[in-house]
């Protein structure tokens, strides 16, 4: 496999470098001092940062865009084979790697690699991690799911030991890790259109903490989690509020509407207090994680609690984007139900008149496989207006289930084709 050297830097050409986790990788390299061109379907505010950074690149994919300077050409598990790109740089024998498989020969010129893995709360845990690290002055790099408004980005190259990076658990990418320290936040049943089995959905968790090479950190108050660490041949530590864990939230309270704060307990000794300023309790959890990453990675309690108290979120996860004529607009990229359920809770907990959910269904495996859950938790909010499903990766003509299905298991809900109509 090719070999990514940091002290040699080359001229990388990303497929689809606007999308989220290829645009962190690719600011990554820039400011590594490598040569970044890529390709996108259109012009989007992160390509946009990225040209402004010094990346090439055209609109849209064509095999004219793959030219002998290119050393290695890096594409997501959504590129098809037949990708005009992917076929050109295979015809000119020019190296081919998945993005998982960049981020694992990124994270091996760092000492101390962190891979965040969970079916929820990834994001969060990986920025807010990445926040206190920073403001702590430890220079990480990190590659982030979400915006960290902290550094304006989704990644960051840095010159300290640690790399914090978001291990998504979709076609088995984070196998392609090797992490020194290794984060289980929780095991739900997702993407079983790919495992099929919440069994083989476990032992992929139990292959990625295998890879760990140091300390795995797991939640001992999830129980898919507990089953996927049993008898785990690694070094443990257990983060928890309700089981008496390594790193344990203690005295868990709300000090304002949905938002909580706690005590935190190393081994059994108190450590610091905590507010956070993100809400939902699910939050005490990614800050759990967080804090123990952190603190073996060097960090004290104190500058641990200093960076979660003034993380206010990434992008897209329970995002407030301002106010209008009284009406408070937030984004959460809540897309499984355990999510959507969070962050309904939460907003319903807050000191608001009405709670209303505008919600467009991810894939058509997830609304198919999960609708009745996905029926009962919109049900926590007040008005429920829905859009037809994304699809994603997935073809609508492929599926019979759509919004209208779901919409007839939520009452009162509307849904309607176009964005247009929704906002009507």
């Amino acid at each position: 496999m090719y070999q990514i050297n940091f002290n040699t830097p080359i001229h990388v050409h990303f497929i689809g470098i606007g999308g989220i986790s290829m645009s962190g990788l690719a600011q990554l390299l820039i400011e590594k001092g490598f040569a970044v061109s890529g390709s996108d379907a259109k012009k989007s505010p992160l390509t946009q940062h990225l040209v402004s950074m010094g990346a090439k690149i055209n609109y849209p994919q064509m095999a004219s865009n793959i030219d002998d300077s290119i050393d290695l050409v890096v594409y997501t598990a959504a590129i098809a084979q037949d990708n005009p790109e992917f076929t050109a740089a295979a015809g000119k024998k020019i190296p081919l790697m998945t993005r998982a498989s960049l981020l694992g020969q990124i994270m091996k010129n760092y000492k101390m690699p962190i891979a965040v893995s969970g079916t929820h709360g990834k994001t969060t845990t990986t920025a807010m991690t990445t926040q206190i690290m920073v403001m702590a002055h430890a220079d990480p790099a990190a590659v982030i799911g979400g915006k960290l408004p902290l550094i304006d980005a989704y990644g960051r190259y840095g010159t300290g030991r640690e790399i914090v990076v978001e291990a998504c658990e979709y076609s088995n990418t984070f196998l392609h890790l090797v992490p020194y320290i290794s984060v289980l936040l929780n095991v739900d049943a997702d993407h079983l259109e790919f495992f099929k089995t919440m069994e083989n959905l476990e032992e992929s968790f139990r292959k990625f903490a295998l890879l760990t090479t140091h300390t795995v950190i797991a939640n001992l108050d999830d129980a898919n989690t507990v089953k996927v660490i049993h008898n785990l041949d690694r070094h443990i530590r257990t983060i928890g509020i309700d089981t008496p864990a390594d790193y344990r939230a203690v005295h868990v309270r709300e000090y304002r509407p949905s938002f909580f704060c706690f005590d935190v307990q190393v081994l059994g000794v108190p450590a610091v207090h905590i507010e956070l300023s993100v809400p939902g309790r699910h939050n005490v959890y990614n800050a759990l994680a967080a804090f123990a990453c952190a603190t073996m990675s060097g960090c004290t309690a104190d500058e641990c609690a200093r960076g979660i108290n003034a993380f206010r979120g990434a992008g897209r996860r329970f995002e407030f984007l301002g106010e209008v004529n009284g009406v408070t607009i937030a984004d959460d990229y809540a897309h499984h139900p355990t999510e959507l359920e969070a962050t309904l809770r939460a907003a319903k907990e807050m000191d608001y008149k009405r709670v209303w959910a505008v919600f467009q269904p991810f894939t058509y495996t997830r609304t198919q496989m999960l609708l009745d859950d996905f029926a009962r938790v919109l049900q926590i909010a007040d008005k429920v207006v829905m859009t037809e499903i994304m699809g994603s990766r997935e073809r609508a003509e492929d599926y019979a289930v759509r919004t209208k299905d779901l919409a007839a298991k939520v009452p009162g809900s509307v849904w309607y084709d176009t964005f247009d109509e929704v906002v009507d």
